[in-house]
């Protein structure tokens, strides 16, 4: 069996994020050629990801409303079951890394405040993940936010976030204004599988909020007949369970290509959505926007 190695740089990315995927997919198959697993290329594919300022992971996550709260979300599973997350982490550098640490412990999830001091206490290191373009892309959330200005999806984020009345739920220390996601998934030539995925989340978010990336079978799932890992609007991936949804489908025969392309489709036009998928029998990425990504097969 060869082995496959999927990699994106998050739905609605910037497509010069395509040679950050190549990197990652290289950084994984190099992990494979050291005599790791899946899993490990998985981890590598994403901690390499998280360090390209210009992607929402790990350094150049998204500021919150605030313009000051970071929290990151990240999250591996191997198809023997194995699972363990990382949620609202603040101030480490590879959010991924600290995330297949829980694989060690006997839990699932650390989220928070307990999420960072398990980093701390296993020596990652303080790190401000924040970068002259977060800060940019902040100023052009709130601007959307404030003035009904933006546009496409940002626009019609700020737009859903407002209805909800931002001043009225605000739970950070500031005072209120006025008012994307990296993943890997491998198999390698032992027919083992592996998902990873790292997240700055939602600029549009209150303070605590948690999407998709570290529930299990909503952001990533893999398990024996592949594995899968999905970017887009954390809410709604969850509520789908995307990831799982897709497993299951590979797991009844059909097609990672077909697979894929049904589970975009379960969502609405208007929500940006994208996959990758690898099977037994073949591999696919898939999105209804523009989506950086990188493909190794051998």
């Amino acid at each position: 069996m060869k082995y496959v190695i999927l990699t994106h740089g998050g739905v609605t990315a910037p497509q010069s994020g395509a040679e950050s995927c190549a990197r990652a997919a290289d950084d994984a198959l190099g992990a494979l050629d050291a005599g790791g697993e899946a899993l490990a290329a998985a981890i590598a594919a994403t901690a390499r990801l998280e360090d390209d300022p210009l992607l929402n992971a790990g350094t150049g996550s998204n500021l919150r409303l605030d313009g000051r709260t970071i929290e990151m979300d990240a999250a591996v599973m191997a198809s023997d079951g194995r699972f363990g997350a990382v949620a609202c982490i603040e101030r480490v550098k590879n959010p991924v890394l600290v995330a297949a640490k829980v694989l060690e412990t006997p839990h699932l999830l650390l989220a928070g405040a307990g999420a960072t001091a398990f980093a701390r206490r296993l020596g990652f290191a303080d790190y401000d993940p924040a970068t002259d373009e977060a800060r940019e892309r902040h100023a052009r959330a709130v601007a959307a936010l404030r003035d009904g200005g933006g546009d496409g999806d940002q626009k019609d984020d700020a737009a859903r976030f407002h209805a909800l009345t931002a001043k009225r739920f605000w739970n950070f220390d500031a005072e209120p204004i006025e008012c994307d996601t990296v993943g890997a998934v491998v198999r390698d030539a032992h027919g083992r599988f592996a998902a990873a995925a790292s997240t700055g989340g939602s600029t549009y978010s209150l303070r605590g909020r948690v999407g998709d990336v570290p529930l299990m079978g909503a952001g990533i799932y893999a398990g024996p007949h592949g594995a899968v890992a999905a970017t887009g609007v954390g809410e709604e991936i969850a509520r789908r369970l995307l990831a799982r949804a897709i497993y299951d489908w590979l797991a009844d025969g059909v097609a990672p290509a077909r697979a894929a392309q049904r589970g975009v489709a379960m969502f609405p036009e208007v929500l940006a959505i994208g996959v990758l998928v690898v099977g037994r029998s073949g591999q696919a990425i898939a999105s209804n926007r523009n989506m950086p990504s990188a493909q190794l097969v051998g």
